[in-house]
């Protein structure tokens, strides 16, 4: 089977929860015989962005221009871990980078043997018509309910509203929870499949992360910093907090220069804002912080929640249906209003190492006997040969 993924930023994964979705899926893949590209985003021009060490500086996939999309040539091919990488360009704007790439995605796409397509993101869905037309096969990962992200504004929004009802028209919609698939049934008169997101952190040797940040015991919150996600409310609730422990924020907010600012005044040794990490650093704080703080309020299964949970964390969550599905027993849970529940909890918890332990134990046991990068990888493969 020859699989392509697209909506995403691309691989070797450097962002979020889709980028490491194709990462882990696509190897795996691999290793079954299988042969599998992934679109990825050309950020040569912007400065700000690292290149990846994947693309040298210098190498032609890194080059493209708007212009080149349009030429009858395909895109370049690299590789990373087997996995092919189509490397395009996209708009860089909030508002028009996912939809702009997945379309120059799909147009390339048109022009490939592809036997079967996977969209991430209900949001690049507009390109279904196309490729069903082309007669692809095509599935679609929907993610959560993206149109009740509060930094999308009207545009936005109707944006999401559009890809929920072509997803559900123009392909098998997969949901990686119960919740959203029962919120396509609900709406969309139609049964997706749900198949959960993976976890699983490798044998490998810790990073000197700990060292570099000068810290040994520490509270871990890793997310994006959007409104939705709650940064600044955990900030606020854990400077309520009587200890000494440092809150260890891994994130950054990539469009809302507001929310920085304001996160910006709280750094301090008690606050600890390293920017986003990726691979051993990443992995490395979660195994050994004494808790995890998870304050998503929308989205479907949360990749950083279940890897906390497969890392031997002790794990705190925001008391919502999506985060209750994974979590179950395993996890705690609060409220974020009024913002000293949330105080509260994280105190009474540093207070109690038992209750931690236990937390972790089945924490441990429920991301191996649910969420499985191989149970996964398999599920997906099914789908596909059907």
């Amino acid at each position: 089977m020859k699989l392509a993924i697209l909506g995403t930023r691309g691989v070797p994964p450097r962002y979020g929860g889709f980028e490491t979705f194709a990462a882990e899926l696509g190897r795996r893949l691999i290793a079954r015989g299988h042969d599998v590209t992934v679109y990825c985003r050309d950020y040569g021009a912007r400065a700000s962005r690292p290149q990846s060490p994947a693309v040298p500086a210098g190498d032609s996939s890194s080059s493209e221009t708007l212009a080149d999309c349009g030429r009858d040539a395909r895109a370049p091919l690299t590789t990373w871990e087997g996995i092919h990488r189509i490397v395009l360009p996209s708009i860089g704007h909030k508002y028009f980078e996912t939809v702009s790439h997945s379309f120059f995605s799909a147009i390339d796409a048109l022009r490939r043997d592809f036997d079967a397509i996977l969209i991430c993101n209900a949001a690049n869905a507009f390109v279904l018509p196309l490729l069903r037309a082309a007669r692809m096969k095509v599935a679609i990962n929907v993610d959560g309910i993206e149109r009740k992200r509060r930094k999308w504004n009207v545009l936005g929004r109707a944006v999401y509203v559009i890809g929920e009802s072509f997803s559900a028209a123009f392909a098998t919609v997969v949901a990686d929870a119960d919740v959203i698939a029962d919120y396509y049934r609900k709406n969309y008169a139609i049964d997706p499949v749900v198949i959960p997101y993976g976890s699983e952190f490798p044998p490998e040797e810790d990073s000197d992360i700990r060292r570099r940040l000068g810290v040994d015991q520490y509270v871990l919150y890793v997310s994006r910093f959007e409104p939705e996600n709650n940064p600044l409310e955990v900030v606020e609730a854990y400077e309520r907090v009587a200890t000494n422990i440092p809150l260890v924020m891994l994130g950054e907010a990539r469009y809302d220069k507001h929310l920085a600012a304001q996160l910006r005044n709280h750094a301090s040794p008690k606050i600890l804002f390293p920017g986003a990490l990726y691979g051993p650093d990443y992995r490395t704080l979660q195994r050994h912080a004494l808790l995890y703080i998870q304050a998503t309020e929308v989205g479907g299964t949360h990749p950083a929640l279940i890897e906390a949970m497969a890392s031997n964390g002790c794990v705190l969550a925001h008391d919502t249906p999506e985060n209750r599905e994974v979590g179950g027993d395993a996890v705690g849970y609060f409220t974020l209003r009024p913002i000293e529940t949330l105080s509260g909890t994280i105190s009474e918890w540093l207070a109690s190492p038992n209750l931690r332990q236990t937390q972790i134990e089945r924490a441990r046991r429920r991301a191996a006997e649910r969420y499985g990068w191989d149970a996964v990888t398999a599920a997906y493969e099914a789908l596909f040969l059907a």
